[in-house]
């Protein structure tokens, strides 16, 4: 399902066309080939299901995916249909009984571009180099297979990358078999690709063959049309969870609901690689900060990472049957309430506070605040763990001492499931709880790319990312300064873990200091740069690989100038025209207007700082080769 943005923040609607020369598609094929075709495994998924739009829309009926045959997967994502190309359906034909032979199937000799995902397509192209077929191949590598295995261990990856013996190492953590097909299949393909400038350095080390093309992930990403929709999603979703909270924390609900903060972090539950041992320290720091400061805000922080449970905690449950409780409670007495009060008034009498509650309401009353005393802490866990005693997230909570006290401002939820709006817990899809958070957090040590603080941005949700991540290094090329515009960096390349740590312990404390009004402007910029994130925008990157592949595997047909394209450079947003954001200063750009707001001569427009934007963005760097007719110093950045 595409992820949906407001038509009125309109960001910079003058992404440049795409310049290269179109490919003669009708007389190519193109497959793309991938293990999680119609299979979710991870995020590349992700790329593949969000891209097959805009690759349909420009190949046609000559695009084929190939994949994995799950029968539970083909009926719930799968047309089953017959195919139109004769070529194909004999290709199809002959797979059901010898194999794939693909290559002599063809009777009029299309060029053919085989696009493969990771290595375990990777044996595909391999043996299509070695039976020296005629096809173009491209190999991508979303992470490198000895990477992951590496960070995992705790290796200071990144400081070694150029040090360590990578057949030793693939060795040693008996994974030398597929590091070999993930390495023959960069070193076979005609084009090797990979999703971020900071994996092109990795690939470049461990598979020792430097990227020749980055392509950057994208969304799927469809405008509202209704007026700041997304700050009207943010409020009702936001709700939802309050009522979450209510129910949670029932018993020792001591904040105030409208001054509390949500920031969560999600994904695989990788402890080090995801960051999440940096953010829970952060979070201890906060804390103090924030009790040190006597701030009457809260901060409560979901962690959404799938673990081994045996069911819900008791305590959890039965914090949601008593806020439900007391919903109706509250609901009886104001029906009788309202019934006498209708009748005093319809006989001319002044309502008798006395008479209106008799004996029976206030029984009713005094047992449901009995209901809400609770003699131990709120849960941090809403489920009951598997392996408790050597669970890491459960075990840096314990040795910092978040138990979600009362003198506590940072609480903490440990979600260790991933969302669904069926669960009797929080009712909520992944992408109706982020948009009722404030703050998503992801100060990953090791992401390729990291779809969730992309989700983050295209909803308008401000994000904390690392120069570590394929999406932080994006955004540090694309924008002029990331934190105005609610992207925060976190760095965890040059700087010290403590450091690093300090560095988001501030990044949340200046978060919290922000006013109401400060947080609806930081959200309305942030959504503004999803458009960056659109792949109607990077799908080009995608569209250069082919076209160097083609013109690599058949020189005599298709011809490219042999210069490297930049990487990932494009657009550079400037800085807003307000930095910082902001505070009461501003008009109401939004129908949720703060209660300590306050009008000024001096006004926030939103429409016109996006026109701002968009007048003093900087031209791109040309993905491809520099078009005749254009020199070297008209490719460059120009105001």
């Amino acid at each position: 399902m595409p992820l949906v943005r407001s038509l009125s923040v309109t960001s910079l609607s003058g992404l440049p066309p795409w310049e290269d020369e179109t490919l003669p598609v009708e007389d190519l094929m193109f497959f793309e080939i991938s293990w999680e075709v119609t299979n979710k495994v991870g995020g590349i998924y992700t790329v593949i299901q969000t891209k097959a739009k805009v690759t349909a829309d420009e190949w046609g009926e000559n695009y084929v995916l190939i994949g994995p045959y799950y029968e539970h997967n083909v009926k719930t994502q799968v047309e089953v249909c017959e195919p139109n190309n004769p070529a194909i359906k004999k290709a199809m034909d002959s797979m059901k009984y010898q194999g794939f032979q693909l290559a002599d199937q063809f009777h009029d000799k299309p060029n053919l571009i085989a696009h493969f995902h990771e290595w375990q397509a990777g044996v595909g192209l391999i043996l299509s180099r070695i039976r020296k077929y005629p096809i173009a191949t491209i190999f991508t590598t979303h992470a490198t297979l000895l990477g992951r295995y590496l960070c995992a261990g705790n290796a200071d990856f990144y400081n070694l990358l150029d040090k360590f013996n990578v057949d030793k190492e693939a060795g040693e953590r008996q994974i030398y078999h597929r590091y070999c097909m993930e390495r023959a299949s960069a070193h076979c393909a005609h084009v090797f690709t990979t999703v971020s400038a900071i994996t092109a350095v990795e690939a470049e080390n461990i598979i020792k063959r430097k990227p020749d093309v980055v392509t950057p992930n994208g969304l799927n990403i469809k405008k509202f049309s209704a007026m700041h929709e997304f700050q009207n999603l943010h409020a009702l979703y936001k709700s939802r969870i309050q009522e979450f909270i209510r129910g949670h924390f029932y018993g020792h609900l001591d904040f105030n609901l409208e001054k509390t903060l949500f920031f969560f972090i999600a994904g695989r539950y990788e402890f080090t690689n995801k960051g999440a041992d940096l953010f829970i320290e952060a979070l201890s720091r906060l804390n103090f900060l924030l009790r040190v400061h006597k701030s009457d805000v809260t901060v409560v922080v979901f962690f959404i990472m799938p673990a081994k449970t045996h069911n819900f905690n008791v305590e959890t449950l039965k914090g949601q049957a008593v806020r439900k409780q007391l919903w109706d409670t509250a609901h009886l007495v104001k029906e009788k309430f309202g019934k006498r009060l209708y009748e005093a008034l319809l006989k001319g009498e002044t309502p008798d506070m006395n008479k209106i509650f008799d004996r029976d309401d206030l029984t009713i009353m005094k047992r449901a605040i009995y209901a809400t005393q609770r003699q131990t802490l709120p849960p941090v866990t809403t489920h009951n763990m598997l392996d408790d005693s050597n669970d890491p997230i459960l075990n840096t909570i314990r040795r910092i001492g978040l138990f979600n006290n009362r003198a506590d401002r940072v609480k903490i939820v440990f979600h260790p499931e991933f969302l669904s709006s069926t669960s009797p817990l929080l009712p909520m899809d992944y992408e109706e709880f982020v948009r009722g958070c404030h703050l998503g957090v992801f100060p990953s040590y090791y992401e390729p790319w990291g779809y969730t603080p992309a989700e983050c941005t295209v909803m308008g949700i401000p994000s904390v990312t690392t120069n570590l991540s394929g999406f932080g290094c994006f955004m540090q090329e694309h924008v002029a300064d990331p934190t105005a515009y609610g992207i925060y960096i976190v760095d965890r390349r040059f700087r010290s873990l403590d450091e690093s740590c300090n560095q988001l312990t501030q990044f949340m404390f200046g978060f919290c200091k922000q006013s109401r009004r400060q947080r609806i402007i930081q959200r309305n910029r942030t959504e503004r740069l999803s458009e960056l994130l659109d792949w109607r925008y990077l799908a080009r990157y995608y569209m250069y690989a082919r076209h160097l592949a083609l013109s690599k595997a058949f020189p005599e047909k298709f011809q490219m100038d042999s210069i490297v394209p930049p990487l990932t450079e494009g657009f550079k947003y400037p800085r807003p025209a307000s930095v910082p954001p902001s505070p009461s200063v501003s008009l109401h750009s939004s129908p949720n207007q703060s209660d300590d707001e306050e009008d000024d001569d001096e006004r926030y427009d939103e429409d016109e700082e996006a026109e701002k934007d968009r007048r003093n963005i900087k031209a791109p760097f040309f993905p491809g080769p520099i078009p005749v007719g254009k020199n070297q110093s008209d490719a460059e950045y120009q105001n």
